[in-house]
């Protein structure tokens, strides 16, 4: 596991690397032989949980086992958010292109501003308003051009992956405010092995070749628990609009190896809704980032004054 602390330009490269890692995901899948959508869930809620499993008492010490039974009801709250977002997900990439869950997955960010105004009163400023509206703006777009043909579906089971998604961290920071902390990896092992107690008996009797096994134990291991536990590293150090910003790298690498390895080519109306749902995180996120460089040089000037 990584040592010491990093440093802010190595925590831009790995985020860069897990959000790579986490694109994956849809060339693989699209590479299976014979398991269908809730056997790919079973088999990668199964893995990750195997790999998270064997990662935690290396990267946290043997007590993280206890530190897990004495968290409560809110990590296994949290823990039903990722198996809702473990679940949707796979089952989503079954039924739709994956630019289209990709570019819905985007919305996340703004959701969880959304959720977290109507849930514990956090004021929104007008910014993030208008993104949000723009956003919902390139997601209609998308889903208008489904309407005539397929993909509806797809988009509306990937829609419950940003919404549980949001859920998540606005329980996290609730909890937070109140001085209650979650530790998130331990969270998302506990939502692994809740997809696979959901997906199992939907995806009885269980199909899946070698071939299909070994690609879903890559995508367990290599697309979900390392990069999970990559990610809560790389939050040590970046800020949150960084984290959000890089992640949406994922959108960009995911569509094109879809592409390049799956024949997967983005229709015009999933690339001009997805610049749109992009192009209001990003401007909402830089927006930000510009407010608060405003504020610290104000206070930097009123401390020398």
């Amino acid at each position: 596991m990584i040592r010491g602390p990093l440093s802010h330009g190595q925590a831009v490269l790995l985020m860069v690397v897990v959000t790579f890692l986490w694109s994956t995901a849809g060339v693989v899948t699209r590479q299976l032989e014979s398991a269908q959508a809730f056997e790919i869930t079973f088999w990668r809620a199964f893995f990750t949980f195997l790999a998270l499993a064997a990662i935690l008492p290396l990267w946290q010490g043997r007590g993280v086992w206890g530190r897990v039974a004495k968290s409560g009801p809110v990590l296994w709250a949290s823990g039903v958010c990722w198996a809702v977002m473990f679940t949707a997900f796979m089952v989503a990439l079954t039924l739709t292109s994956v630019a289209n869950v990709l570019v819905t997955l985007a919305m996340g960010p703004l959701l969880t501003a959304l959720i977290s105004r109507l849930t514990i009163g956090h004021r929104l400023p007008r910014r993030t308003w208008w993104a949000i509206a723009v956003a919902g703006a390139g997601i209609a777009w998308i889903f208008g051009s489904k309407v005539v043909g397929h993909g509806v579906g797809g988009i509306l089971v990937a829609l419950c992956v940003p919404v549980a998604a949001a859920v998540n961290w606005t329980l996290v920071h609730r909890n937070r405010q109140h001085g209650r902390q979650i530790d998130l990896v331990p969270a998302v092992m506990v939502g692994a092995l809740l997809s696979c107690a959901v997906a199992l008996p939907l995806a009885w009797p269980l199909a899946a070749s070698t071939h299909d096994l070994v690609l879903l134990a890559g995508l367990g291991v290599g697309q979900l628990a390392i990069p999970c536990v990559l990610s809560v590293v790389c939050a040590r150090v970046l800020s949150a609009p960084e984290v959000s910003l890089l992640g949406l790298l994922e959108v960009l690498f995911g569509t094109a190896l879809a592409w390049w390895g799956a024949g997967e080519v983005p229709s015009p109306d999933v690339v001009g809704g997805g610049l749109l749902v992009i192009g209001a995180l990003t401007g909402n996120e830089w927006l930000a980032w510009r407010e608060r460089q405003a504020v610290q040089s104000s206070a930097r000037h009123a401390t020398v004054a």
